[in-house]
Parts: C-alpha cells; sequence; structure tokens
C-alpha cells in the first residue's frame, strides 16, 4: 500500500514538472552590433520577467535568412518566431510560413504604430507580424559644405553644382545611381512607381513599369549624372562612403546603416528628401518595415512567440531598441520619451516613414528588380527611357508568367525503369567481364583503402548530381514542387520565352560561354606557356622569386581578385582609366557596350588562370632531356622549328588535361562575371551557370529551370571532354 502510494506521489510530482516546465521559444534575427546587443537585453528581459517561456535567440547570416525559412517551417522545423523585413510577406503567406495576428492583436497595438509601418505588413486583409523598426533612405549632409537644408530639388541642384567638379573627384550629390532602390524616391516623387496596388495596372495585382513617371524620373537621374555632372557614375556604396567622408561629396541619399560608416569626425547632418520643383511632390523613398513573424508549422509554440512577439514590440522594448539598439521604432509613443524626443536622427527618419512608400510585400514585386535596374542602367548609358522601359515591362511579364503545368509521372517512371534495367544489365556485365568479384575476393586490401573515397564520392558528388537533374523535372513554388516532365528542357531548348538573339536566350548565352571560354584559354596557355619557357632559360637569375611572384594571382581567392579588378575598372576612379588619361586617351565606360565588358572580364581571369598553365608547363617543360634540342640545333633547326617539332609534341601529354581542366573551370567561372560585369551591358556577358544562378534565385525561384539549365551544361561539358580526348588520342 505504501509502495503504491509513492509511486502515484512520484508520478503526479512528474505531471506537474512536465505541465510547468518552461517552453522555449526559438526566434531567428540576423541583427549584429548595437541591434543585436539591444534584442539580447530584451531577451533577458523576457525569460526574467516570467517562468512560462524562454526565449532563445538564433543569429542567421541575412544571405542565407529567405531560403533557410522556405526549406525549414514547411517541414516542421525552424523557429517559432522570426524577425525580418516585410517585403517577403507575400511568398510566405502564399506558402502558409507564417501565421496572421489575431484581429485583437492588432487592436490592441495599431493605435501606437506609425500607420505606414503597419500597412506594409497587410497582405490579404490581414496583418502578418508585430511591427518593430523601419528603415528608409534621407538625406545626408555635411554640415561643413551645406548650410542651408534643401527644400526642392532645384535647390539640392543648385548647392551640388555649386561644389561639384568631377575633375578632381568632387560632387554634389552622392547616390547609387543604377540601384532601383536609391532611385525609388524620384520614381514616386514624379508621380510613377510600380502599380501593384489595385485599381492602378492594367492587371490587378501585377507591375507596370512603363508609366509617364517612371520616364521622368530616369530621365532626371540620367540628367544629374551624364548632363549636369553632380551625381558620380558608377557609383558603388563604398565610393559613396569613401566620398563623403574625405569631403568629395556635399550630400549624400542613404539609409540608416550609413551611419555607422561615417567616421567621427565628420561633421553631419540629416534631413527629409526635399520636395520635387517640377511636380510640387515629395521625394518619397521606399520603406522597409522589420516585424516580428510567427511561424505556422505544427511544433511552433505559438502562445510563446506571441508573448516575445508583443514583449518586444511593447513600449518597454521599442524603447530599448531606441536608445540602446539605435533603431527607428515603429512606436510612435517612444518619440515622446525624453530620451528619444531630443535624438535627432531617429525623428528625421520617423519623420521620413511617414512620408515614404511601403516596397510592395505583392510577391511578384521580385520580379520588378532586375528587369527595372536593366532600363535604368539604359538610361543612364544614353538610351531613351520609352523604349527601356517597355523592354523592361516585357521581361517583367515573361519572368512572371506561370508555371509549366503538372503532368502525370507515369510514362517517365517506365522509361526511368526501363533505363535502370538497362544500365543495371550493363553494370552486371562489366562485373563479369572484368571479374570484379573475383578480384575483391581474392585481393580485398586495395578496395578496403578506396572504400573511403568511393562513399565521399557517392555523397559528395553522385547523390548531389541525381537529386540536382531529378529537380530538373520538376517546377518549384512557395515551397512546393510539382512535377513537369520535359517542359523545362523544351522551354530552354526551343527558346520559347526569348528570341536566339536575345541576351537572355539559352543559345545566345551558350555562344557567349564557349567565346568566353575558348578566348580565356587561348591567353592562359599562351601566357602560361611562354612564361614557363621564360623561367626555364638557363642565363634567367632569381628565378625562385619570379615563380612566387607569378604564382600570386592563382593563390588569392578569386572573388577578390575579381573585386579588385572591378574597382579598377571604375569609369570615374578606376586605375585602367587613369593609366589612359594619363597618356592622352579618353576613359572608357566598361561596362557600357559588349565587347569592353567582355574584355574586362577576360582580363581578370587571365589574370587568374595564367599561373595554372605556367606552373603545368614548367613542370612538363623540366621533364624533356636537353639533349634532344640540343641534337636538333646542331642539326640546324631554329628556336621556333625545336619548338613546334620537339616542345610542344611532348608537352602535349601534359598540356592537354590541363587544357580540359582550365576549359571546364573558365566554362563554370561564376564569380568573375558576377563581381566584375555583373552580365552588363543588359546580361550580354552573361555565362551559362550566371544564368542559372538568375533563374534560380531573382526570378521567380525556378529551381527546376536553373536544374535544366545546370544539367545541359554537364552535357556540353561531358561532349567536348569526350571530343577532346578522342582527338587527342587520334593525333
Amino acid at each position: 500500500m505504501i509502495l503504491k502510494k509513492t509511486l502515484f506521489i512520484a508520478v503526479l510530482f512528474s505531471f506537474f514538472i512536465i505541465c510547468g516546465q518552461t517552453k522555449d521559444v526559438v526566434v531567428w534575427h540576423s541583427y549584429r552590433g548595437a541591434e543585436q546587443i539591444a534584442l539580447e537585453e530584451l531577451k533577458n528581459r523576457f525569460n526574467d520577467s516570467q517562468d512560462k517561456y524562454r526565449a532563445v535567440l538564433l543569429s542567421v547570416p541575412y544571405d542565407a535568412f529567405a531560403n533557410k525559412l522556405t526549406t525549414a517551417i514547411p517541414r516542421g522545423n525552424g523557429p517559432d518566431g522570426f524577425i525580418f523585413a516585410h517585403e517577403r510577406i507575400g511568398d510566405w503567406v502564399e506558402s502558409g510560413i507564417i501565421s496572421p495576428l489575431d484581429s485583437r492583436t492588432v487592436e490592441d497595438i495599431r493605435d501606437d504604430i506609425i500607420p505606414s509601418t503597419f500597412e506594409a505588413l497587410k497582405y490579404n486583409g490581414k496583418f502578418w507580424g508585430y511591427p518593430l523598426a523601419f528603415k528608409s533612405v534621407v538625406l545626408f549632409y555635411r554640415k561643413d559644405i551645406v548650410k542651408k537644408i534643401p527644400a526642392s530639388t532645384d535647390e539640392m541642384i543648385s548647392i551640388a553644382k555649386k561644389f561639384s567638379d568631377p575633375d578632381k573627384g568632387r560632387y554634389g550629390l552622392a547616390f547609387e545611381a543604377a540601384s532601383v532602390y536609391f532611385a525609388a524616391p524620384f520614381l514616386y516623387g514624379f508621380g510613377g512607381g510600380f502599380c501593384f496596388e489595385e485599381g492602378k495596372t492594367r492587371v490587378t495585382g501585377e507591375a507596370c513599369l512603363d508609366n509617364e513617371g517612371n520616364r521622368a524620373a530616369l530621365d532626371y537621374i540620367a540628367n544629374m549624372v551624364n548632363e549636369l555632372k553632380i551625381v558620380p557614375q558608377e557609383a558603388t556604396s563604398a565610393l559613396v562612403t569613401q566620398l563623403f567622408n574625405d569631403g568629395n561629396a556635399a550630400m549624400v541619399i542613404n539609409g540608416p546603416w550609413f551611419m555607422g560608416e561615417i567616421k567621427k569626425d565628420v561633421p553631419y547632418g540629416v534631413a527629409v528628401l526635399p520636395t520635387v520643383s517640377e511636380t510640387g511632390d515629395i521625394l518619397k523613398p521606399f520603406l522597409t518595415v522589420e516585424s516580428f513573424k510567427i511561424s505556422n508549422h505544427n511544433s511552433t509554440n505559438i502562445e510563446g512567440a506571441k508573448a516575445f512577439g508583443s514583449f518586444i514590440a511593447s513600449f518597454e522594448g521599442a524603447k530599448l531598441r531606441a536608445v540602446t539598439g539605435r533603431q527607428s521604432v515603429a512606436t510612435k509613443s517612444v518619440y515622446k520619451d525624453p530620451e528619444v524626443s531630443e535624438d535627432l536622427m531617429l525623428n528625421v527618419f520617423r519623420t521620413q516613414a511617414e512620408i515614404a512608400v511601403p516596397m510592395s510585400n505583392n510577391p511578384k514585386m521580385r520580379m520588378v528588380w532586375e528587369p527595372f535596374a536593366t532600363a535604368l542602367r539604359r538610361v543612364l548609358r544614353g538610351s531613351d527611357s520609352f523604349s527601356a522601359l517597355e523592354a523592361a515591362q516585357n521581361q517583367y511579364i515573361i519572368f512572371s508568367r506561370p508555371l509549366p503545368k503538372a503532368k502525370s509521372p507515369v510514362v517517365y517512371v517506365m522509361i526511368l525503369l526501363a533505363a535502370a534495367i538497362v544500365g543495371l544489365f550493363f553494370v552486371v556485365r562489366q562485373i563479369k567481364k572484368h571479374k570484379f568479384i573475383d578480384n575483391i575476393l581474392n585481393n580485398p586490401t586495395p578496395y578496403l583503402y578506396l572504400l573511403p573515397a568511393f562513399f565521399s564520392m557517392l555523397v559528395l558528388v553522385f547523390i548531389p548530381f541525381a537529386v540536382g537533374t531529378a529537380v530538373a523535372f520538376f517546377a518549384h513554388k512557395s515551397g512546393e514542387y510539382h512535377f513537369v516532365g520535359f517542359s523545362n528542357f523544351i522551354s530552354i531548348l526551343l527558346s520559347k520565352d526569348f528570341p536566339i538573339t536575345n541576351p537572355l536566350s539559352f543559345y545566345f548565352t551558350l555562344g557567349v560561354t564557349v567565346l568566353w571560354t575558348s578566348v580565356n584559354v587561348f591567353f592562359h596557355v599562351s601566357i602560361g606557356l611562354a612564361l614557363a619557357l621564360m623561367l626555364r632559360e638557363p642565363w634567367l637569375k632569381m628565378k625562385g622569386i619570379y615563380r612566387i611572384l607569378l604564382i600570386i594571382p592563382w593563390a588569392v581567392p578569386n572573388y577578390i581578385t575579381a573585386l579588385i579588378w572591378k574597382g579598377m575598372f571604375n569609369r570615374q576612379f578606376g586605375a585602367i582609366n587613369g593609366i589612359l588619361q594619363t597618356i592622352g586617351l579618353e576613359p572608357v565606360s566598361w561596362f557600357s557596350s559588349f565587347w569592353t565588358s567582355f574584355a574586362a572580364n577576360v582580363t581578370t581571369n587571365t589574370w587568374l588562370g595564367f599561373p595554372f598553365m605556367m606552373v603545368t608547363a614548367l613542370g612538363a617543360l623540366q621533364a624533356i632531356p636537353g639533349e634532344l634540342e640540343d641534337a636538333a640545333s646542331v642539326d640546324g633547326a631554329s628556336g621556333l622549328q625545336r619548338f613546334v617539332h620537339i616542345i610542344l609534341p611532348l608537352l602535349k601529354p601534359a598540356l592537354l588535361p590541363a587544357v580540359i581542366l582550365g576549359s571546364v573551370w573558365t566554362f563554370n567561372m561564376f564569380n568573375i562575371i558576377y563581381l566584375v560585369s555583373g552580365g552588363e551591358p543588359d546580361g550580354g556577358t552573361e555565362i551559362l551557370i550566371s544564368e542559372a544562378y538568375k533563374w534560380a534565385f531573382q526570378r521567380q525561384e525556378r529551381y527546376g529551370y536553373a536544374a535544366a539549365y545546370a544539367t545541359l551544361i554537364f552535357i556540353v561539358l561531358l561532349v567536348y571532354s569526350k571530343t577532346t580526348e578522342k582527338l587527342g588520342k587520334e593525333s
């Protein structure tokens, strides 16, 4: 009896322990610096204020954040809540990744939230997160240069013209003119925009890029850059920062992140963007709202996530984020607090937020960036805005087309089974022919040593290759895949979406890729072999030093080299144009035409690639007996004859594999294209691998289409390598 009572009490005690156990609330974020410190402090305060939930923060890199969410949450994993910008809400709602706020919560918090920040979180009539903070661009100005804040664009341009002197590297206004994000204030200031709102477009929910306001805005920006020359050409974020810090830019259009890049001794102020003199409307930048969203999967601790979201969005949480984290918070009452009301910076951003336009959270907004950026760069290069925006609209329509219809996989499964049976028959036949089983049984030791390598290849190469190939037969949308058979391949090979002469066509890109590979390999082999021949000469001193110096380009990571060369090709501040001007030539806008942009890419990749060929050729040259050349020289052979008839044939066994390997590397040299030219102009210098990347991550997440591209790349390289190998054996 006592034993039963004891057992009952133990079970009851365990029950209460389990029921009363603190539940973890896992929260993902991508904050850094002061923002992260503030969030950590809020987590500690939340955990200390109650014992029902325990917040656990996990920092996730910003670039990988969205992809991790769309992968984890639909499968029942991932966070209970997360902090991220609002523009992906439409995608996440459509794929069921996030949960809406209930009507009671909305009513409780909306009165104390800046209206524009709350409206940004609205989709399909519901609100999808707790507004925390916002970001938009404002006008930064140097107090030692600008004595009066411009109230209109005419005043802003007048100040900029007085200060600007492009020959001395001085500009009155600096911003990334080729960026759609930084062009947005002018688009909305001139009455343009992207027209996703119902009733403002030809098709409800679609973008309209080719409108009068956008044309006027693009012409206005181009005039500031090319005619007035008060804005630097090809400006990057690093260049804008450098100009402002060095006193070579009087005003800058930038966001709150820019404050952390300004040197401490720079006297600067911030102001709301001025009014457009031509329209009387204010320059309206994009508004990006960071909010706490609740995940929607079976294991989500919804109540705990709500409690944490309410806590960090409350007055106490908002004040800490404003004071400690230096965030422009969405809570209105915080700006009345003495610690915040006297902060000029935060109040300017708050005022700008009430004017700014929340970036559309329509899923199709993601298809706008690339076409509109292309149009913007065309206008900056001198094209007319009408044709540029018309082309952008057509490109947007293609990118936003519905995915291929689902197909029955029965026929394809039967084909796959038949192929598997044939393949199995071939494997069994080869095993019997070469007596693999007998060899393994009689001498298993070598195969045991090969086993780890075999499994490594299986896991790291063959399985990913099989999965990637299989994805090519599917279409992806909102985290879901459906089988479409050969539709992706048919669309690519028949060039259904683009004419063959269009840079976005597979065949145009294939031609550019073949040209890119051929030119690069030619220079790699030519320069590498020439340097190897020079380094083997007995009269050359300090060979070891030269070898070390010449191999450095290969040793430095190629993305670092690409960024260095990108800066050297800058139109106004690059070293290449500096050299050209020194010798009396005009500077070149390297990325404004196909051939100059192609040349910039080739130059960068040649710098990276010749050391490999030099090392390979030098090793092979040292294995050639000197007596052969001496005998030929005695027989009267010239240097060229000795090279053609003796050295080159003996180098062939070593050079041929190196050429094949170098061709494959160059064929897929993504970093150089992506970081140097970015595919400019108008995607003309894209290669197949960079085009596949864009289809996967910039154009409706068409992973199946991108996988089909990758499969075709593999087939092209397989045919090339087999053909080259066969020709090498025959010769």
